[in-house]
Order: C-alpha cells, then sequence, then structure tokens
C-alpha cells in the first residue's frame, strides 16, 4: 500500500468541502477533503461514518449538541444520524465510510 499524507492532499485541494477518494479497504472508502471554516449543512448517511480531524479542529452540531473534535480525534456518526458542520471548522478531515 502506498504511503499517504492526508495533510498534503487535503491542502492541495482547490474546492473546500469536496471530499476525493484515496483508498478503499474492503467496502469501505476512504476520503480526505479541506475544511475552510464555513459550515456544511445537515446531512445524513445510510452508512457509519468516522471523521478524523488530521489537523485543525473540526465543530459538529449533532442534534442539539455541540461536538469539538480536535487534530488526533474522531467522531463516529453512526447511520441515520443527522450533523452539520458549525462555522469556524478548518484543517484537514478524513472521512471514512462503512
Amino acid at each position: 500500500m502506498p504511503l499517504i499524507d492526508f495533510n498534503s492532499l487535503a491542502t492541495a485541494k482547490a474546492e473546500a468541502w469536496r471530499s476525493s477518494i484515496v483508498g478503499e479497504i474492503g467496502s469501505a472508502k476512504i476520503k480526505v477533503l479541506r475544511m475552510d471554516a464555513q459550515p456544511y449543512e445537515e446531512e445524513i448517511r445510510d452508512y457509519n461514518e468516522a471523521l478524523l480531524v488530521v489537523d485543525g479542529k473540526l465543530l459538529l452540531q449533532v442534534g442539539h449538541e455541540t461536538v469539538v473534535v480536535e487534530a488526533g480525534q474522531m467522531y463516529l456518526a453512526p447511520a441515520g444520524t443527522a450533523h452539520s458542520v458549525l462555522p469556524g471548522s478548518h484543517g484537514s478531515l478524513v472521512i471514512i465510510d462503512v
């Protein structure tokens, strides 16, 4: 398996909040994106989603709770969990869809 530098890939992305698949393991897709401090609308996925902050900070709204995910931390959003990104989220984000 090749070496993947998530920060370099995220930083090089011209458009924020647009993920690209960098690998697959079984049915899991590994994606990377760049966060740019702008909010992102609520979404509900029909699959589990792991949100791993590689650099920066992710601010999530999950129900009535604000969840702060720092660099080196991961939030697990089970299928069917509504979540949105709050303003101020920035850095590199890896998303693992299962």
